[in-house]
């Protein structure tokens, strides 16, 4: 069987061939943006995709930020205070937040509950962003 291509992010879980199933609680642990966010979970890449579970501590965020790919947050639990492209919004569970490439977003939990989320990226880019001057 062929060996699967390396990661681009860090940390992440690069799917070989014939993977097709993976368990998020203990694929892996990275953080979301090391020197810019203080989201943790697991990623898993593709070739053309990457997804990732994250968890952000309740009243922590990702500072200012932005990456080349574009990225689709979707709000399992908690509720999520962001910034995408100057534009104030707040995601609750079930929401979904879109941020196209190159925008700078940012974003914080409510000091009163984590929160969960979902997210996916193309892989044109790593999981982890630039954090903004």
């Amino acid at each position: 069987m062929p060996q699967a291509a390396e990661a681009r992010t860090p940390g992440a879980k690069r799917a070989g061939p014939g993977e097709h199933h993976f368990e998020l609680a203990s694929v892996n642990r990275i953080k979301g943006g090391p020197d810019y966010s203080t989201a943790t979970g697991a990623c898993v890449e593709g070739d053309r995709m990457m997804v990732a579970l994250m968890r952000m501590p309740a009243g922590t965020g990702a500072e200012p930020h932005s990456h080349p790919n574009e990225q689709w947050i979707y709000i399992l639990e908690g509720t999520f205070e962001a910034h995408v492209g100057g534009r104030a919004i707040t995601a609750r569970s079930g929401s979904v937040l879109y941020v196209p490439a190159d925008v700078v977003h940012s974003g914080r939990a409510t000091p009163d509950a984590d929160v969960l989320f979902f997210t996916v990226k193309d892989t044109s880019h790593s999981l982890h962003g630039r954090k903004a001057p």
